[in-house]
């Protein structure tokens, strides 16, 4: 029974996190250009992800509210997108250093 119930705990667990995420992508690496309208990052992997910007885009310096202007080429990010078609579309950028106690993915 024990068995049974912990079990049921794990897969509630596991689906509260799926629903969190639901079909959000991250995009962590450094910044390698930016306009008014995109951002380019290259991944551990050395693949370069171009994230569009939008209106409502929300950006945290350390987590602070920041703004594009505050944003560099060379800064660590991650970045949380909303896949529309083909593009990424931010809706949180991440950079700066991280406030003590954070996880760098959280929302």
């Amino acid at each position: 029974m024990i068995k049974l119930f912990s079990m049921a705990v794990l897969v509630a667990m596991l689906a509260v996190g799926t629903l969190a995420h639901g079909t959000d992508k991250h995009v962590m690496g450094v910044v390698t250009k930016i306009t008014d309208t995109e951002v380019s990052v290259e991944g551990a992997d050395k693949q370069v992800t171009v994230v569009k910007l939008a209106a409502d885009t929300e950006f945290v310096k350390s987590g602070a509210a920041a703004s594009l202007k505050d944003l560099k080429v060379g800064d660590r990010v991650v970045i949380h997108a909303k896949p529309v078609g083909t593009d990424l579309i931010a809706h949180e950028v991440r950079f700066g250093k991280m406030p003590a106690g954070t996880q760098a993915a959280a929302h």
